[in-house]
């Protein structure tokens, strides 16, 4: 009995720790969407994506949306472009990161070659997998022809993976945060060292002149 609670309480660890995201989200003629997402390293990200235009005669929107593309831009945490590439109006694309941290995630419409689309409004709906999730367990099994024992063996062990991935990305961010807020108190120690010689200096500038005006009034 308590073995089986404790498999009970690991499953529903690994689920809420579960990296994906879906939504859906409407853009303009020449809108971009970026969103941003916090990514261990040398994690794998897949995302799929699918396009609706908005009908005026109708009132709703179109299930598909042939001809037009979406052009997809993916920046790491020092901004540098790890993916621009132009897709079709329904596509996935796949990345996988280097540098823990966030990365920004853009899309847009190449509107302006689609004289249906201007002044329009397009739906997207998203669907970002992160980490194990990317991974095709039934096409896994299969591949390596294996039993559904060892493909939940192998699918708890790719979770445990991306959890440890997920600690040491937490852990990165920690030492990043403890740097930050010990240069800042550095600073702040240094500003108010800086702020108490500076009335010391005028304090006994001002003495100094005092001193020298009521010498020159012979009042002293």
């Amino acid at each position: 009995m308590k073995a089986t609670a404790s498999c009970v309480g690991l499953l529903l660890l690994f689920a809420w720790v579960s990296p994906s995201r879906a939504l859906y989200f409407h853009i303009g003629e020449t809108e971009k969407k970026c969103f941003i997402e916090e990514i261990p390293d040398e994690t794998m990200v897949i995302g799929k994506y699918r396009t609706q235009l908005w009908d005026k005669q109708t009132g709703s929107f179109l299930p598909a949306t042939p001809g037009l593309g979406m052009h997809v831009e993916i920046k790491d945490p020092d901004t540098k472009v790890i993916l621009s590439r132009q897709y079709g109006s329904d596509g996935r694309f796949t990345f996988t990161s280097h540098t823990p941290g966030e990365h920004q995630i853009c899309l847009h419409s190449n509107s302006t070659k689609m004289a249906l689309f201007a002044g329009g409004k397009l739906r997207v709906h998203l669907d970002i997998q992160v980490g194990e999730h990317t991974n095709n367990y039934p096409e896994i099994a299969a591949k390596d022809k294996l039993t559904e024992l060892q493909l939940r063996v192998r699918q708890l062990l790719d979770q445990v993976e991306q959890i440890q991935k997920e600690q040491n990305y937490q852990r990165y961010r920690e030492e990043r945060f403890r740097m930050t807020s010990e240069s800042t108190n550095q600073r702040v120690l240094w500003w108010s060292i800086a702020q108490t010689i500076i009335l010391i200096i005028t304090a006994i500038w001002q003495m100094r002149h005092l001193k020298s005006f009521f010498e020159a009034k012979k009042l002293v």
